[in-house]
């Protein structure tokens, strides 16, 4: 039996609203924020859940509580391997409404793409073997939820999630991405 697994993005928080880069800077939910984390829990609720983990920032960890308080099941890790990629010298830059070069030039400092897509994958590899036939839901971020489904699907390109926004993970083609890595 195979495990499910459900990535969501956190909810909002002030640096979301204005358009800024937030990365690894460690910023917390807005209002808004939480009661996408509620409307998460409440749309999750129709599932049977067993596992509920999130990224070790704050903002992931307290949208994942509130998953959980509407499922009621607790968070049981804070996984490193899931923040979201840092942009380095970009984060907290305002780039909405920024022309694509500019953006690409703030970006010179940020962690490879590629990078960010296998520390991702591996760490969400590592939970689907752990949590064999169990149904894990994961709250990350969205540069990072992007990135990895993007590796492992055959079709288009992901569009940027929402705050607080769902999306089931085909776990077969993330057990073939790992064992094409393999050899």
């Amino acid at each position: 039996m195979s495990a499910t697994l459900v990535l969501v993005r956190h909810g909002e928080t002030a640096w979301n609203a204005e358009g800024r880069l937030q990365g690894q800077t460690d910023i917390p939910l807005n209002d808004r924020g939480r009661e996408q984390a509620h409307v998460a829990g409440r749309e999750l609720g129709s599932g049977s859940w067993d596992v509920l983990v999130s990224s070790s920032l704050g903002r992931a960890v307290e949208t994942a509580e509130l998953i959980g308080q509407n499922l009621g099941l607790a968070l049981t890790e804070k996984l490193q391997g899931l923040q979201e990629r840092s942009y380095g010298q970009a984060e907290g830059k305002v780039v909405r409404d920024l022309p694509r070069e500019r953006i690409d030039e703030l970006l010179q400092s940020a962690e490879p793409e590629e990078k960010v897509a296998t520390r991702g994958l591996a760490v969400l590899h590592e939970l689907v073997q752990r949590h064999e036939g169990r149904n894990i839901i994961a709250v990350a971020h969205g540069t990072l939820i992007r990135l990895a489904l993007d590796t492992i699907s055959e079709g288009p390109k992901r569009p940027i999630m929402r705050n607080g926004e769902a999306v089931h993970v085909d776990v077969q083609k993330l057990r073939e991405h790992f064992r094409e890595a393999v050899h």
